[in-house]
């Protein structure tokens, strides 16, 4: 992200479950990717765990998070980690995957940096019941015209934040229902009109947050303890 990567949502995320994990909870019928090591501090161009259809088939694969839309010259340019949901549908570089390409993203949770009395300070948000997570993405596959390489990418759509999570940012990532993933997965329906009322924000009664580390703001720090909460009294001496 240009500048603070703190300013952009959904920026950082951790994921630190097993792929057969996730493959039972979404109802995935092939595990496409080799095991990724957990992560508690996603960043840009990472790979990262995704889940989308093919042929009928629900797979569990591994795509480089910062979408590459198909038609891209080179890997240089706009990161595109994020797409917002009232521009997926028409801006050049997410509208073909909105219409094709729709995935599900698995995440434990994501970070938020908020404005506390003692200044921008980094949230861990995840489920309530400690669910996985599942972002609405969308993927695009781009082949690199020096090597050839085919390579799958993926972006997260985020909206307005939740009446809660808008006290510390004003958007979040779309996180869908487990009735919704169908209808976003099927590869048959390409009316981004049928899909848009997904869009829209998990209520807060579902998500909890609590204050942790500044260690997250520094990329090199992928720690377990990046998710560690902090006490009220951490939080002022920090």
């Amino acid at each position: 992200m240009a500048g603070n990567l703190e300013d952009r949502m959904c920026g950082r995320y951790v994921i630190n479950a097993e792929p057969d994990d996730l493959a039972g909870y979404f109802g995935v019928d092939r595990v496409m990717t080799e095991r990724l090591e957990p992560s508690y501090n996603v960043a840009p161009t990472d790979p990262v765990y995704a889940v989308a259809e093919h042929r009928g088939s629900r797979q569990l694969g591994s795509f480089r998070w910062g979408l590459i839309p198909h038609w891209s010259a080179g890997r240089k340019g706009p990161l595109n980690i994020n797409a917002r949901a009232e521009t997926v549908a028409t801006k050049p570089a997410f509208r073909d995957s909105m219409r094709r390409r729709r995935c599900i993203l698995p995440a434990t949770g994501f970070f938020e940096w908020g404005h506390t009395a003692v200044g921008k300070h980094p949230y861990f948000v995840r489920m309530a019941d400690d669910s996985p997570m599942a972002f609405a993405g969308i993927w695009a596959a781009w082949k690199d015209p020096e090597t050839e390489e085919w390579i799958r990418s993926a972006a997260i759509i985020t909206t307005i934040a939740n009446e809660g999570l808008s006290s510390i940012h004003t958007r979040m990532p779309v996180i869908l229902e487990p009735d919704h993933w169908d209808l976003w997965l099927d590869r048959d329906i390409r009316s981004a009109g049928a899909v848009e009322p997904l869009l829209g924000p998990l209520a807060d009664s579902k998500l909890t947050w609590y204050p942790v580390s500044h260690q997250v703001n520094s990329v090199r720090n992928n720690l377990p303890t990046n998710i560690t909460p902090l006490s009220r009294l951490e939080l002022l001496d920090s």
